[in-house]
């Protein structure tokens, strides 16, 4: 994975810190229940966000990648047939 797309989830992720105390500190203050909801629905949202573009560099680095010397470091020797397996793999994860 790129220092950029580290970077970039990293930033997401700590918004995403920040929006679910949000919705504690809304709880603590008896918010309507509607609102909560609203915000629950967004945090959801951005994390399927975070995974798609996990997922995506998953398959550029790894997928994609393998062979190619841009692979990660954990990358083991695969067939064409265990690298598509491991993009289903990949992909089941995601969309659970």
């Amino acid at each position: 994975m790129s220092p950029e797309t580290k970077k970039n989830l990293d930033r997401r992720l700590a918004r995403l810190e920040g929006q679910v105390r949000g919705v504690r500190r809304m709880l603590n203050e008896d918010a309507y229940c509607v609102d909560v909801l609203t915000q629950l629905a967004a945090i959801r949202s951005a994390l399927d966000s975070v995974g798609a573009e996990l997922a995506t560099a998953h398959v550029e680095s790894c997928i994609v990648g393998y062979g190619t010397g841009s692979e990660h470091a954990h990358c083991r020797t695969m067939t064409q047939e265990d690298l598509v397996e491991e993009l289903r793999i990949t992909l089941g994860r995601l969309i659970r």
